[in-house]
């Protein structure tokens, strides 16, 4: 009878064991399998080299990718198999390499962009293009993306500094085709309009639609990287409550949230339009060793002026057929059955409903009651209030205030 039982609790964990080594073995499939398909660094380093070592396309980093080869990929951060992010190192440079695995398209509403044409990608401009024809085609292409502004002619002559990559004082025709392929990626054009400004990672080098720019330190908002083993047992909820306990210091968070608040300043209304943020959320932002606010993500916001001309157009039967991102909103005009053009909400109210859970816990008692009544006024913003502009630069101007108050005498300042 003793050895009947033996025998069957040895069967019992024969069992339980198998059972552990093939769930494990299936999760470790999976995660495999959505690796190889999100990182696929190699592809894009075949493929940018392939068309460098031709002759199509030259940039500022074609040589140290494809040649020389002291342009390293490290670390994956693709959250998309079609736009490759990965950490790299350029000779003793830390640095962020973006390179875009799909054909780009213009603003669409959740449809997949189209495979990679590697035939088509660099076909522009042509051989025989002069620079003049070729500044023809740049400013065009800012009109139609940006509109009319007056200073767009300033916009050309900074694309074609950037795209000399070896600094010979002539833009060739290589060097032209990468430049026109990165002018085709939102976020490249919004680096280069605010290569001046604070909160904008500054760009290294190019080399066709591949970029590199610098290293920001931490990579989102707040959180902490788990193993992703240990990702798979924690409940999305409570995920959430714990990435707000891995934050810094009540004082560097203020000074990072001023960050946010003056980068939503540098594209409300800025010298080339109004730019519109579609997706605001904890992973698109990261900082810097001194707290400073740094854009890590910035595919998803566009010029104003673009988004009306696409969303015009889209057929809707509910509200939720006009959504852009995933804050970018507008109305169905049901009469017509067409999405309005006006976006509902503006950037600092986004901006500010990404901040409250992250100002308010742990804020200072004496400013936690104005603070909240500020958050919450500027959550209420919509486009379509009267003096809307007014009121966001008095909402803007008030929090900044506040937050800069209780931290100037810091060393967090």
């Amino acid at each position: 009878m003793c050895q009947v039982r033996l025998s069957y609790v040895r069967i019992k964990y024969l069992f339980i064991s198998w059972l552990v080594v093939f769930i494990g073995s299936w999760i470790m499939y999976v995660q495999y399998s959505t690796y190889t398909e999100l990182c696929r660094g190699h592809d894009c380093r075949r493929i940018i080299c392939d068309k460098y070592k031709t002759g199509v396309i030259d940039g500022s980093a074609c040589s140290s990718l494809c040649a020389k080869e002291t342009l390293y990929f490290g670390k994956c951060l693709s959250t998309k198999p079609n736009n490759q992010i990965y950490l790299g190192i350029w000779g003793n440079l830390q640095s962020v390499i973006k390179c875009q695995m799909e054909e780009a398209t213009q603003l669409d509403f959740g449809t997949d962009p189209e495979p990679r044409k590697e035939i088509v990608l660099f076909d522009k401009p042509t051989r025989g293009t002069t620079v003049e024809k070729f500044k023809e085609m740049v400013y065009g292409l800012f009109k139609a993306k940006l509109g009319e502004q007056g200073n767009l002619s300033e916009l050309v002559n900074l694309i074609l500094s950037f795209a000399d990559g070896n600094k010979d004082g002539r833009v060739s025709l290589p060097e032209a085709k990468s430049a026109w392929a990165l002018l085709q990626l939102e976020e490249f054009l919004l680096m280069v309009i605010l290569q001046d400004k604070e909160h904008t990672p500054k760009l290294i080098g190019f080399c066709g639609d591949l970029y590199v720019t610098e290293r920001v330190e931490y990579t989102s908002l707040y959180g902490i990287s788990l193993p992703w083993i240990i990702e798979l047992l924690i409940p999305s909820g409570f995920r959430r409550n714990m990435d707000q306990w891995f934050t810094p210091s009540w004082p560097r968070k203020a000074k990072i949230a001023i960050g946010l608040l003056e980068f939503v300043e540098d594209i409300f209304h800025g010298p080339y339009g109004n730019f519109l943020m579609c997706d605001t959320s904890a992973k698109n932002l990261g900082y810097n060793d001194k707290y400073d606010l740094k854009m890590m993500d910035m595919r998803k916001i566009v010029p104003e002026i673009n988004l009306k001309e696409i969303i015009k157009d889209r057929q809707c039967d509910s509200d939720l057929d006009c959504i852009y991102g995933t804050d970018c909103r507008t109305l169905c005009d049901q009469s017509k059955m067409r999405c309005t053009t006006e976006v509902i909400q503006p950037n600092l109210a986004k901006a500010c409903q990404l901040l409250k859970d992250y100002l308010l816990r742990g804020a200072p008692s004496d400013i936690h009651e104005e603070l909240e009544k500020q958050l919450y006024l500027c959550i209420a913003l919509k486009v379509t209030a009267n003096q809307m502009e007014m009121e966001h630069s008095l909402i803007l101007n008030n929090l900044k205030t506040l937050l800069w108050k209780k931290i100037s005498h810091t060393n967090d300042s």
